[in-house]
Formats: structure tokens, C-alpha cells, sequence
């Protein structure tokens, strides 16, 4: 049986204008990239898309486009990442409100939670929505260590039917995690930008998340490690992995993907709030030299500044 939540569904960026402002026709623009790119679904509010600079009025104003945009073609995932049970289940509610067709939860990271009251967060928060929940194992944001053992705990409570994987060594844990679940019908992601995608599909992965501005080129790779056709896969992911690893650099990976989607015509202004960090002359340098040795293909015309 195929999950719901499956294949490539990058995290989008929020795009703001060079005031800072929200800039919705750039935010149209970039779903509209990633359903020509053939996406299996998007998310919004994650760790790339500055979730944690977005206030609660540009949160609806974002998922209002994006579901409006998107129109049903593929799943909407909304990030939850609220401190307390109470702040993330009134995420939940609005996202649920606003149209979102799944959350990627984090656990409540200010106190660090024990495993045993993880499970009751996860279950609060699934039961009061009808949206389906995907964990979000990244201990190298929240602090919040999750064994593979207690994700097989949290698959078994009604809602949660995923996992986004970002624990490193990531391939290792998605690995151990699918073991636990013992074959149960729950979605085991990536991410931490798809740097070790084909290791982790290797190891029972059915999908991954990355930032949003390479689609268009992980797609095929993926299409073809699916199909058996490894040697091209991983050929084409050689080719990619300098705009991968450019994106991966703490306090710039925003910056960074906004700089390519700028060079890539996709969104206008490459301004990131605090405290994410701007992009110094050096490694704005930096990220063009890569693009130029990748030489990308024009975009098509419907999704061009």
C-alpha cells in the first residue's frame, strides 16, 4: 500500500520583498515552480520556510495561497512547531482551518520532553484534528533525542502515520527506525536537505523533504532510483550534490535558497529575517560559481519573475 505522505515534497521558502514584507506573488510563484516540477507535495511553516520568523497572520495568509494554488494536485503539509501542547494543537486547529491536508509536528523543545509524555503530546495533538500527523525527529534543532523504539510507540496512536527522519547519521537511523516499525503501514521520510536521499530510500525510506529550490533536478533522481535504475541515480545526484551541500551551512541556509531561487527567476529578493543570516559578497560568490557549473536550463515561462 502506498502512503499518503510519500516522494519528493520540498519545504518551501517564504519569500519576503526588500522590506521584509510577506511577498505572496513570489510565494504563488515558487508552488507553481514546484508543481511544474512534478512534487508529490509541499510544506509550508518548516525549518527551511523560516517558520519559526512568521507570525500568526502571515501563517494563514501563507497556507491560503499555497492551498489555493495547489488545488488538491498533491498534499499540503503544515509544520507545527509550537513549545507546549496548548500552542501546537492551536497551530494544528489553524492549519487544519486553513486547508492543510497533513502536519509535520516537532515536539515541545523549551522543556525537554520525556519519552513517555512524548507520547502524550503526539496523541493530544493527533486527536484533535482530523489531519493526519507526521513526527519530526531533528534533535539538532529542538535538542529532543527520539529512539526508533519510541517512534514505533508513536505509530501505533491513532492520526500519526508518519516520520521525517533528520537525526544524523540519517540513513542509519531511518534504517533502525524502519526496523522497529516491523513492517507497519507508516511513512518513514528525509531530509536534512535529501544529502543522503539514496542511502536512506536505500534503507527503507519512502520518501524525502528538502529545501525548495531543486525539484526539477531530484525528481529524476529519485524517478530512477525507484525504477531499479541506480546507476543513473546516483549519477544524477553527483551532479546536483554541490547545490545540496551549499545549502546544508548553519545561520545561511535560508539565505541560500533564497539566492538560488533569485539567480533561478523564481522570487525577486533573497531578504531572510532574523536571525537567520544575509549572504556576505564571498559566499554569495559562492553559490553563483555553483550554478554556473551546473548550468541549469531556462525555466519555463509561467513561473519567471
Amino acid at each position: 500500500m502506498t502512503p499518503t505522505l510519500y516522494g519528493l515534497m520540498p519545504i518551501l521558502a517564504t519569500p519576503f520583498d526588500e522590506t521584509g514584507a510577506l511577498d505572496r506573488a513570489g510565494l504563488r510563484r515558487l508552488v507553481e515552480f514546484e508543481l511544474a516540477s512534478g512534487v508529490d507535495g509541499v510544506a509550508v511553516f518548516g525549518m527551511a520556510s523560516e517558520g519559526f520568523a512568521l507570525t500568526t497572520k502571515e501563517r494563514r495568509a501563507i497556507l491560503d495561497d499555497v492551498v489555493s494554488v495547489v488545488d488538491g494536485r498533491v498534499p499540503v503539509i503544515a509544520g507545527v512547531n509550537g513549545t507546549s501542547t496548548a500552542t501546537s494543537i492551536e497551530q494544528a486547529l489553524l492549519a487544519e482551518e486553513g486547508g492543510a491536508d497533513a502536519l509535520m509536528v516537532l515536539p515541545p523543545f523549551m522543556v525537554k520532553p520525556a519519552a513517555s509524555t512524548l507520547v502524550d503530546f503526539y496523541g493530544d495533538v493527533a486527536g484533535s484534528t482530523s489531519l493526519s500527523v507526521m513526527v519530526q525527529d531533528a534533535p539538532g534543532v529542538t535538542g529532543v533525542t527520539m529512539t526508533p523504539g519510541l517512534v514505533a510507540e508513536l505509530a501505533r496512536l491513532d492520526g500519526v502515520d508518519s516520520v521525517k527522519v533528520e537525526a544524523p547519521p540519517t540513513a542509519p537511523k531511518v534504517g533502525a527506525v524502519v526496523d522497529a516499525l516491523g513492517g507497519t503501514d507508516f511513512a518513514v521520510l528525509g531530509g536534512q536537505n535529501a544529502q543522503f536521499c539514496l542511502e536512506e530510500y536505500a534503507r527503507g525510506a519512502v520518501g524525502t523533504m528538502p529545501a525548495c529550490e531543486f525539484p526539477d533536478l531530484l525528481g529524476p533522481v529519485l524517478a530512477d532510483f525507484v525504477a531499479g535504475r541506480v546507476e543513473e541515480a546516483r549519477a544524477g545526484f553527483r551532479r546536483m550534490l554541490p547545490l545540496v551541500l551549499i545549502g546544508l551551512q548553519g545561520g545561511i541556509a535560508w539565505a541560500v535558497h533564497k539566492e538560488v531561487l533569485v539567480a533561478r527567476g523564481i522570487i525577486e529578493h533573497a531578504t531572510v529575517r532574523y536571525p537567520a543570516a544575509r549572504l556576505d559578497a564571498g559566499s554569495r560568490a559562492a553559490v553563483h560559481l555553483v550554478l554556473e557549473e551546473l548550468a541549469l536550463p531556462p525555466l519555463p515561462t509561467a513561473v519567471r519573475v
